[in-house]
């Protein structure tokens, strides 16, 4: 679900929603695995600092906010109107989990979740959330922008 919400001088924000689950007995494989990026080029619906395969889950909700202020505090400073540089804050929240049917640590005629030297690199979210959050700046150059995360 996906929606663009005005917020008068306040600016807007892109808020996307999204959710799944998985009833039944599934491989770890064929569970839901949440989509990354890891490269340096931002993608929108993506988690930009989560690994490759770092979570899988057969319930889950998510939600990512955009939110593009349109220079409401930029353009409080001089030197920065002239350049028309815009704010943009971004959120990313995941939650989600595992039913013990599923997980692989539970369960001991599943495939097991993948190890590194013993150290697990694939996790069950368990009914916690996985947030990123960061803040950027738009419009350089007419189209350039740069974020913190």
């Amino acid at each position: 679900m996906s929606k663009r919400v005005y917020l008068s001088q306040f600016g807007y924000a892109h808020v996307t929603m999204e959710g799944g689950y998985i009833s039944g007995r599934l491989l770890y494989p064929l569970l839901t695995i949440h989509r990354v990026n890891q490269t340096y080029a931002y993608q929108i619906n993506l988690f930009n600092l989560m690994n490759f395969m770092e979570f899988v889950s057969d319930r889950f909700a998510s939600a990512n906010v955009d939110y593009y202020l349109n220079g409401f505090i930029f353009n409080k400073f001089p030197l920065i109107i002239k350049l028309k540089l815009r704010e943009v804050a971004i959120a990313k929240i995941l939650y989600g989990g595992v039913n013990a049917e599923n997980n692989p640590v539970l369960g001991s005629n599943t495939i097991k979740f993948p190890n590194n030297d013993e150290l697990p690199t694939t996790y069950s979210l368990n009914n916690k959330s996985y947030m990123e959050v960061s803040v950027g700046m738009a419009n350089i150059f007419k189209i350039l922008r740069v974020d913190v995360f």
